[in-house]
Formats: structure tokens, C-alpha cells, sequence
């Protein structure tokens, strides 16, 4: 869980959609689709953060649950409802994810507090989370790039808003970003599959210039 104030310096400027947004799933994925770098070699990894003990803070693992009944392809999921990825466990995480995936780009997601304006607000942006700023726990910065949804308003008393949080806000938002998850998986896997294969080409041209012409 993170405060909304303190996610990005004042230079960055983050993507960012209403739930209610009828394109939601369509901007969001499109959004991390144009922020990807160009990936070679390395492990696609999504890492959502919270606990299933707290409405408001089990955004990451509602979303994890929901990739994991999928066939995903391109990424690799931690962060559940049944094995959540916490405060307590959040730095064994990281190195495992380090220790057994080649290369790993991650991409970390939390549950946010912010202004009243905000709730329902779904970020996309480029840099790492902070997790646990709204509790005030130290805890290592996750991802390459994040996605974040803003469930209640923060100021004071994080832990009672948290648990006071709308469960339909959460499994909205969850609901949205999972499948933006979703579409972007399919569009990585569509995009390796059909990337031209060099190396049966040079070898087909090559025959094709060994090949003689016929004499008369």
C-alpha cells in the first residue's frame, strides 16, 4: 500500500484512467504496450503486492488470482490470494524473482490512498513502487514500471481506511487491470510468435543463390 503523494517526482507525468471509464482495459493495456522497452532475453514478471487480511490492500492479490486462472504466456505471476507477496515476505520475493528468472522486468503493483477526488483512479507509470509508504514501513522499491490503484483516501489512519475500504472498488479495479494484463500478454505472445525468423531465411537464400540456371 502507498500513499498517492508521494509516487512520482513532480517531473513525471503518469498515465491515468477512471474505473468507470468505459475504455479502461483498452487504455491501460495500449499505455504499458508503449512504455515497454524493446524486451531480449528477459523474463516478464508481475509482482503484485498486498494482503488478503485487508479489503483495501488486497488490490495486488485479487489481480494476481485472477492472471493465475489465465494461460498466460508472456508473464510470470506472484502475488496471490492464496500466497500473497507482503511486507513480510516482499524481499525474499525479489530475490528469488532475481535468482530464477533471466534478466527479470518487473512490473509492480499496489493498492494506493489518495485525495477523494482520486479514488477509482487506475496509474500506469514508468520507475518502481513504493511499498508500505502509507504505514509507514520501509520496504524495497518493486518494478520497472508500475500499475496502481487509488481505493480510499489517505491522510490519517491508513490501517482503518484500509479495512474500511469498498471491496466493489477493489474487485472493479482488479477486474480491469487483470484484463488489461491480459490483452497485453496476448499481444506480446502474438508479437514473439510472428517475429521473422532470420536464420531459415539466409539459409533459404542461400540455396536459392547456389541454384544453377539450366544450360541449354
Amino acid at each position: 500500500m502507498i500513499l498517492n503523494r508521494n509516487l512520482f517526482p513532480k517531473k513525471d507525468s503518469p498515465f491515468r484512467v477512471h474505473m468507470e471509464d468505459s475504455q479502461a482495459v483498452q487504455l491501460i493495456s495500449e499505455q504499458l504496450l508503449s512504455i515497454f522497452p524493446p524486451i531480449v532475453n528477459r523474463d516478464l514478471i508481475i509482482v503484485c503486492i498486498g494482503t488478503d487480511r485487508s479489503t483495501g490492500d488486497s488490490l495486488g492479490p485479487l489481480i494476481g488470482s485472477k492472471l493465475e486462472e489465465q494461460p498466460l504466456s508472456a508473464f510470470h505471476v506472484y502475488g496471490t490470494l492464496e500466497n500473497p507477496v507482503h511486507a513480510m515476505n516482499l524481499e525474499d520475493t525479489l530475490e528469488l524473482i532475481e535468482k530464477k528468472h533471466r534478466r527479470p522486468f518487473i512490473i509492480g503493483i499496489d493498492a494506493c490512498l489518495g485525495r477523494m477526488n482520486s479514488v477509482g483512479k487506475i496509474t500506469v507509470a514508468q520507475g518502481p513502487i513504493k511499498p508500505g509508504a502509507a504505514v509507514n514501513k520501509n520496504l524495497p522499491e518493486v518494478g520497472d514500471l508500475h500499475l496502481t490503484g487509488i481505493v480510499n483516501i489517505g491522510g490519517m489512519m491508513e490501517y482503518f481506511v484500509l479495512q474500511n475500504t469498498r471491496l466493489h472498488t477493489v474487485m472493479k479495479m482488479a477486474t480491469i487491470i487483470s484484463a488489461s494484463l491480459q490483452d497485453v500478454d496476448k499481444a506480446m505472445t502474438v508479437k514473439n510468435t510472428t517475429r521473422p525468423r532470420f536464420f531459415p531465411s539466409l539459409k533459404s537464400n542461400l540455396f536459392k543463390s547456389e541454384k544453377k540456371e539450366p544450360q541449354l
